[in-house]
């Protein structure tokens, strides 16, 4: 993949106001999703400032050095319909929402980074007509051999007009899963589910909650793809500024606790659930500077235990490996420091990373079946997020020794 550059941004990319108090610093790393091929192994990557700071308006997290998403997502190595449980997550929303909003043949469902058609595929399978927009044209490819109607291009403004224009007429139902955080012009991206939506349409947004990032010390949630991290508060400001009023809001325990926000130009009753969400963030003192301070140092402990387990796991003689070659895996291992001589290999389901290394690390990446091979004594899951999950795979394959995650602390995981 051919990263074409990157800015420094002073100003919050959502509301323009200056950027404050410093959320996390992890120095400067290679882009997570950038893998290496095996013949590439002796060149230099480059690598970005990955720093996270909090707007002083609007309080949303957002990187200072926002590196160019043409080059990160137009040829993509991640795909949805790798993990079981994102994909029953998937069928469960899909059936939920044809109920909730009554979808049917004669109804829109637009889903906005579509990725592999992991979502609209159950909305397909029960006749609701669905188009997605998928930015990456590798993984557009998957989606459209799969049977998934989906355009190999950025949601904005200008393309919501082309895509209304080429319909005759407003999508039912506006989903954005796990893209929000991806999005460099914010304004430009909210106006388009706007103009998808109209003004009946409903829109459902699911990003990562910030309260549960802090809590849970994820900061390798943080990494270049990642330019902002979302709270309730700042999500409302965002969308009512392109007239989308917010009325409910879900917990999830996806991606370790997220929010599903649905919002709408027309008005709708305020559910409890959107009531109890801002009063948890208010008594936690979202709009203050004080909630977002001591995350960093926390951030950095989670590393040196992490970092002093490794070595002390070396120095015993145990062969490590890991399993999933997740973005987040790569904040981790890049912020220790860790090399090829520390973890033997990661296994990863996904074809597009198999065959080649792990960005900065340079650990290489293996089917799941050539990582059990290797003798191991632990495997560190990258991906704690659905740790029980790859859990379960890897005592069925028949491991029989340590599986353990690093974030928020060193631990053994049980089988789901």
């Amino acid at each position: 993949m051919t990263v074409l550059g990157a800015r420094e941004v002073t100003a919050c990319r959502a509301c323009g106001a200056p950027l404050g108090p410093v959320f996390c610093d992890l120095g400067r790393m290679p882009v997570a999703n950038s893998y290496v091929p095996d013949t590439e192994a002796a060149r230099r990557e480059p690598a970005f400032p990955l720093r996270a700071l909090v707007c002083t308006g609007c309080r949303l997290v957002q990187l200072d050095t926002v590196v160019d998403e043409v080059g990160i997502f137009e040829d993509y190595a991640y795909f949805s319909s790798m993990s079981d449980s994102w994909v029953a997550h998937a069928r469960r929303f899909a059936a939920e929402m044809t109920v909730r909003l009554g979808l049917g043949a004669g109804s829109l469902v637009v889903e906005a980074a579509s990725n592999d058609g992991y979502l609209l595929r159950h909305f397909l399978a029960a006749g609701i007509p669905s188009l997605g927009i998928e930015p990456a044209r590798n993984v557009a490819e998957v989606a459209r051999a799969a049977g998934v109607p989906t355009e190999a291009r950025f949601l904005g403004r200008a393309t919501a007009e082309e895509i209304l224009a080429a319909r005759g007429r407003a999508a039912d139902l506006v989903v954005a899963n796990n893209v929000l955080a991806h999005v460099p012009d914010v304004n430009d991206f909210a106006a388009g589910l706007a103009l998808l939506a109209g003004g009946a349409g409903i829109v459902s947004i699911e990003a990562p909650h910030l309260i549960a990032m802090v809590d849970g010390v994820q900061f390798d949630t943080i990494y270049h793809e990642h330019y902002a991290y979302w709270s309730l508060h700042a999500t409302e400001r965002l969308l009512a500024r392109h007239g989308l009023m917010v009325f409910d809001v879900e917990r999830l325990p996806t991606h370790g606790g997220s929010l599903r926000v649905l919002s709408s130009a027309a008005p709708r009753r305020a559910s409890a659930r959107l009531a109890d969400v801002r009063a948890e963030e208010a008594a936690r003192g979202i709009a203050a500077d004080e909630f977002y301070r001591g995350f960093d140092a926390r951030a950095q402990r989670v590393v040196a235990g992490f970092r002093a387990w490794l070595a002390a796991s070396r120095a015993e003689g145990r062969r490590i490996g890991a399993y999933g070659a997740a973005a987040k895996g790569n904040t981790l291992l890049n912020a220790a420091g860790v090399r090829a001589a520390d973890i033997l290999a990661v296994a990863d389901r996904s074809p597009a990373k198999q065959g080649r290394l792990l960005p900065g690390s340079h650990v290489p990446v293996v089917t799941p079946e050539a990582l059990l091979a290797l003798g191991l004594d632990d495997i560190l899951i990258l991906p704690w997020n659905i740790a029980r999950e790859v859990a379960g795979q890897l005592r069925g394959a028949g491991f029989a020794g340590r599986l353990l995650v690093a974030v928020p602390e060193m631990r053994e995981v049980a089988a789901r």
